[in-house]
């Protein structure tokens, strides 16, 4: 299984962080603008429309408030397993560092993943960063 992991420093507080990425159904006006297009609610679940015109839907498995973590899983016909989790951790300096993890089958899978991670990793760093409109 592949597994990738992306640590994402964000010029922000990570109670900023934290307060959009746990906001479930606001990807595309909070997290991550631009880079998700749109995203409907749907029980536990989110339809994520991405720039690329893909659209995923993602279950939520966990919120967890007191470590800062978001859990969610993919489940489509192109993946056998998608799994991720995203926390957020206080750096020293005031900023924020975000680890996001990704397992995901099949491995062909798993170049495209890491490229569409970075893409998430630069719009999420434009959306909080504290020179964000």
């Amino acid at each position: 299984m592949a597994s990738i992991h992306k640590d994402i420093i964000i010029d922000a507080p990570p109670s900023a962080v934290w307060d959009a990425l746990r906001d479930f159904g606001a990807l595309h006006t909070r997290l991550v603008p631009g880079f998700v297009t749109d995203t409907k609610l749907d029980g536990d679940a989110r339809i994520v429309t991405f720039s690329n015109g893909t659209v995923a839907r993602e279950v939520l498995v966990d919120c967890d408030d007191t470590r800062q973590r978001l859990v969610y899983a993919v489940k489509s016909e192109r993946l056998t397993q998608h799994s991720a989790s995203v926390q957020v951790f206080a750096e020293a300096d005031g900023r924020s560092r975000l680890v996001w993890i990704v397992d995901v089958l099949p491995n062909e899978v798993a170049p495209y993943m890491n490229a569409q991670m970075d893409l998430g990793a630069a719009a999420m760093q434009k959306a909080l960063g504290r020179g964000a409109a």
